[in-house]
């Protein structure tokens, strides 16, 4: 037998990330396709598959290890190590890896090329009759999904959308992305209030009325999910409310659900019958086990139903999810612990970012607590009790401490697992994922995936364009437009912001993932203490950072690869540097594009500016 090392495939926009789990052990035999691993990113957990079948040999890594793109998970004894299909990587082959310098990277292939390799699967035979009968399927109605219900819609198709929850719109509008944001928002109005006693206006001590401030956040999603309600009703999309699974390749039976959390089920079931389906199912919030069922134990959704104010809080995992939500609660007076297994917080962004992050909000946080990881927790009557443990070897945990609240913020899970896609004879990797190719087809011809359930980034604005592909797709298919036939996922890059204050937003090739590939680059960085408006709104402390190609093959002209800044409203600002990787544009482009002034956004310009050597807002540089 052949002995070989399984490594870890690409994994996207992320340098490193942290071992959280070892699915096998020395002599196990093990299929190709199968999870060896689980790591976690700042936003979610994805696994790490085998690319070849045969027997463990050695284990390469363990819990609380940092892996990156290359490194050897195990050794693997395969009996035909040559003709084994290489597994899918944590991300579908869809997904741009942002970290390829821009004039590198190809056209996308076409989609029988790039489609993933999967198990045959026989679907199973479906023999009974169908109440509802439609063209597009589309299982789950979050921004993936109504996106790609609305868009199949727009094309002339016939669409029904299934989901459970009483309103369109799914984890990010009903219990996630915009109640957060809702919250944040007054945070951030809040914090700001007390910044303006340095400016002689004193607003004194806010009064909080948690009662009316849920109202206000429940108001703010009851406007969108109406809005998307009407729009489905617009475009005459059938909306089904219930939990769907499928029955067979081609019929999904839908057992529908009641209430405002969309779990209960009545009883009452339909079949809809599809010539083509898209699976935009979604995610949940990881679990760890050892926690106790407490009330006093919650996931981001539990988090924003905002039922009190706890004294003491404890925060699971440093990502971006528990650190805006740690803003919320700490504006509103909680004291606030944080417990990350990596070594620092927010990881995917650059370390110099996250520090003008953490300098500004190390007053919220009693604790933070890196390379250390929960193990253990109790619910008393004081409180819950949790218990640490150093994440490395040779490392030091605080003592057991209690806290009146304990946020689970340690990434998301696919729900592949629970919509029997075995059934429509589509491939489910061990932990959830479906793979797909460029144009979102999964294994089974006729059957689309979308958003989290295909891999990393599991962000919102990411389903919404994967859904629109794979609509577009369907249509030229049904309708013979070939040149919608065609369309395909091939973004360059895929922005990431912490609505956190101040926000930290990043897109494409990041310095850290400059350094460890070595690829060398010409660095703009323009501080906001040359600001007239960061200035004139008290908030100088923010940078704006952009990254060129500056390879001997560049000539001294090399593309924008990368950016980032940290800073008040750098989310608002950071599709300009997306829109600029996807242009091709260089220093010169972006510099000599006039931005107005005062604003945030001519930070852009001048970090290209001082990129090229040419900006007069700051001190000239040494030659």
């Amino acid at each position: 037998m052949a002995t070989i090392d399984i490594k870890v495939p690409d994994i996207g926009d992320f340098d490193e990330v942290g071992v959280i789990e070892v699915l096998v052990k020395p002599g196990d035999t093990i299929k190709a396709e199968q999870s060896l691993i689980t790591v976690e990113s700042d936003k979610a957990s994805m696994e790490i598959p085998s690319s070849h079948a045969g027997v463990v040999k050695e284990l390469k890594v363990k819990v609380g290890d940092k892996v990156a793109e290359g490194a050897v998970v195990l050794t693997l004894e395969a009996a035909d190590a040559a003709a084994a299909a290489p597994a899918s990587a944590p991300a579908p082959a869809s997904t741009p890896a942002a970290s390829a310098p821009a004039a590198e990277q190809k056209s996308a292939p076409a989609p029988a090329a790039s489609m993933p390799a999967a198990p045959k699967i026989e679907a199973a035979s479906f023999g009974g009759t169908a109440d509802i009968e439609c063209d597009v399927l589309v299982l789950g109605g979050g921004p993936g999904g109504y996106s790609a219900a609305f868009r199949a819609a727009d094309l002339g198709l016939k669409v029904v959308i299934v989901e459970r929850y009483s309103t369109l719109g799914g984890v990010c509008l009903n219990v996630g992305c915009i109640p957060s944001k809702a919250l944040l928002h007054v945070a951030a109005v809040i914090d700001e209030a007390s910044h303006l006693k340095a400016a002689g206006i004193d607003f004194g001590t806010p009064q909080v009325n948690v009662d009316t401030l849920r109202g206000h956040k429940e108001k703010v999603i009851g406007k969108l999910t109406g809005g998307l309600a009407v729009m489905a009703k617009m475009r005459k999309v059938t909306t089904v409310r219930g939990v769907g699974q499928f029955v067979g390749a081609n019929h999904l039976e839908v057992e529908e659900t009641t209430g405002a959390k969309g779990q209960e089920k009545t009883g009452s079931k339909k079949v809809v019958a599809f010539k083509r389906a898209i699976i935009a199912a979604g995610s949940q919030a990881v679990h760890l086990p050892f926690m106790p069922k407490d009330p006093r134990v919650v996931d981001s959704t539990g988090a924003l139903e905002l039922k009190e104010v706890p004294k003491r809080m404890l925060i699971l995992g440093g990502g971006i999810i528990g650190l805006e939500m740690g803003t919320v609660y700490s504006t509103l007076g909680a004291h606030l612990d944080v417990v990350e297994m990596m070594d620092g917080l927010m990881q995917g962004a650059d370390r110099d970012l996250v520090k003008v992050w953490q300098k500004m909000n190390a007053h919220r946080f009693d604790n933070i607590m890196l390379k250390t990881k929960t193990v253990g927790a109790e619910a008393t009557p004081e409180g819950i009790k949790v218990s640490f443990a150093a994440a490395e070897e040779g490392g030091t945990a605080p003592e057991p401490q209690v806290y009146d609240l304990v946020l689970q913020a340690v990434g998301r899970t696919p729900n592949g697992k629970k919509i029997a896609a075995e059934k429509a004879g589509v491939a489910v990797t061990d932990r959830g994922f479906i793979n797909v190719d460029i144009q979102m087809r999964t294994n089974v011809p006729h059957i689309f995936a979308i958003g989290d359930i295909v891999g990393q980034p599991m962000l919102a604005h990411k389903a919404v364009h994967e859904g629109h592909v794979a609509a577009e797709v369907i249509a030229g298919e049904l309708t013979g437009d070939k040149a919608l036939a065609s369309a395909a996922f091939n973004a360059r890059v895929i922005p990431s912001v912490a609505y956190t204050d101040p926000e930290v937003a990043w897109v494409g090739l990041t310095e850290d993932q400059a350094k460890a590939q070595r690829i060398k680059v010409k660095k703009g960085l323009f501080p906001w203490t040359a600001s007239g408006r960061a200035i004139a709104n008290g908030r100088d402390e923010g940078v704006t950072k952009l990254l060129f190609d500056d390879s001997p093959e560049a000539h001294g002209h090399g593309k924008i690869l990368g950016g980032g800044m940290v800073g008040t409203h750098a989310g608002d600002m950071i599709g300009e540097i997306a829109l600029a990787i996807e242009m091709g544009a260089d220093a010169v482009d972006i510099g000599k594009t006039i931005h107005p002034h005062p604003t945030l956004g001519e930070s852009i310009g001048m970090a290209a500016e001082i990129a090229h050597g040419s900006c007069t807002d700051v001190p000239p540089q040494k030659k």
